[in-house]
Order: structure tokens, then C-alpha cells, then sequence
């Protein structure tokens, strides 16, 4: 098979599944493959003191029970998969920012068990 035929098939593979992740990441749709049970140990490991899982009232931070439900986010934004990893990554408002803490598999974990809320 020659070089060029290569390179063909090559960019004929990747570019569709390169433009469909920025299609994803950029509607907010992209959804995570996180396990649950671990994102609720994360959850009560960093989260909980500062947030209720199984209400929407405030604590220090608001309650999360139906997060990833609600239209939008307290800070206005669409309750996307995608909005709410940043505000986990930057934290603001009070919250540290989580993105040094924990790990891209445990925010992934952290945001499936948020979907059970």
C-alpha cells in the first residue's frame, strides 16, 4: 500500500471523528462514562460538606438533588454535562477549584452520580 493511499484512509478515519468531538464539546452534549458508585464516594469526600445531594436547599453551597434536570445552572448557564465539569474545574462563588484535585476519571464519576440526583 503506497504512502499516499495510507494517509488517505488515514484522514478519511480521523477527520469525522475529530469533527464530531468538537461538534460535541462545543453543543455541551458530550456525556460522560463515569461509574456512580464511585462518584458518590467522591461526592462525599469533597462535595458533601459543602452541598445536599438529596434536597435543593442550600447549605454552603446549593443543593444538587436534579442538577443535571434543571434547565439552568445557578450561574444562568445551560445544566450541561459540559458546564458543570467547568464549574467543578474553576469552582467561583466561593467554591475552590477542583481541577488539580481530582481526577478526569473521578469528575467523571462525580458527574454520573450527579445524574442520579
Amino acid at each position: 500500500m503506497g504512502l499516499n493511499l495510507r494517509i488517505r484512509m488515514i484522514t478519511l478515519a480521523v477527520i469525522p471523528a475529530l469533527g464530531m468531538s468538537l461538534l460535541l464539546a462545543q453543543t455541551g452534549k458530550q456525556k460522560t462514562q463515569g461509574d456512580a458508585a464511585r462518584g458518590k464516594t467522591v461526592f462525599e469526600g469533597q462535595c458533601a460538606v459543602c452541598h445536599n445531594a438529596d434536597s435543593t436547599v442550600k447549605k454552603i453551597g446549593p443543593g444538587l438533588k436534579r442538577l443535571l434536570k434543571k434547565p439552568k445552572l445557578v450561574n444562568g448557564k445551560a445544566a450541561t454535562e459540559a458546564n458543570v465539569r467547568a464549574i467543578i474545574d474553576s469552582g467561583g462563588n466561593g467554591m475552590p477549584p477542583f481541577k488539580d484535585i481530582l481526577s478526569a476519571a473521578q469528575k467523571d464519576d462525580l458527574i454520573a452520580y450527579l445524574k442520579t440526583l
